[in-house]
């Protein structure tokens, strides 16, 4: 059986992505590394996915997500209902059935404790209801990692590309991401504590 801190080392191990909504920095996990995580902890699980309607251009899906017993008994850890417009944004011009269907993935995930640090949303749905493009979403990790950058540097760090390197050498990652804030902010408040120079 699945425990908290299984699902936690694979949400952990997950790759993020950095969005702006509300001028916050939010970080979220895309569905597909949710289907890794739950993978990891689950790789026998099931994701069951239901059109339950489609009619004038509005799509609804409900998803389930666990796993079944050796008795074959069906455990749900999760469901996610999601709905899309036809034409309501880019990528709804032209998938709406198919992002429905994601998000739908995503949100039960979500509810099953895969990808959650700071929304049940998948990022794709968030990205489509801020209608966020590839410029923006480069732009929002760029501030991240800048905002990272800062606290580094303003904590005395001289090499930013070697840090970058050691601390993340297969990409940043929610835990990474988390951690290092945490530990500069720390720093940063110990040195003020004891009256160094910021």
């Amino acid at each position: 059986m699945a425990t908290y801190e299984d699902i936690k080392k694979a949400n952990d191990e997950a790759r993020v992505t950095l969005i702006e909504k509300g001028g916050k920095v939010n970080v979220y996990v895309e569905v597909n590394e949710r289907i890794k995580a739950f993978r990891k902890v689950f790789p026998e699980g099931f994701i069951l996915t239901d059109m339950v309607s489609n009619m004038d251009g509005v799509c609804v899906f409900r998803t389930e997500v666990g796993y079944y017993l050796v008795d074959n008994t069906k455990v749900v850890l999760g469901t996610g209902t999601a709905y899309e417009n036809e034409g309501s944004s880019f990528i709804n011009k032209t998938s709406y059935i198919e992002n429905c269907e994601t998000s739908s993935v995503g949100r039960a995930l979500g509810m099953a404790g895969f990808g959650i640090d700071d929304d049940i949303a998948p990022a794709e749905e968030i990205k489509g209801t801020i209608a966020i493009s590839e410029a923006d979403k480069a732009k929002n990790q760029q501030k991240a990692l800048n905002d990272l950058r800062a606290m580094y540097e303003k904590n005395g760090g001289k090499t930013w590309n070697k840090y970058l390197a050691e601390i993340a050498p297969e990409g940043m990652t929610n835990e990474i991401y988390g951690k290092e804030m945490a530990r500069l902010k720390k720093e940063i408040t110990d040195k003020a504590e004891k009256g160094e120079k910021k």
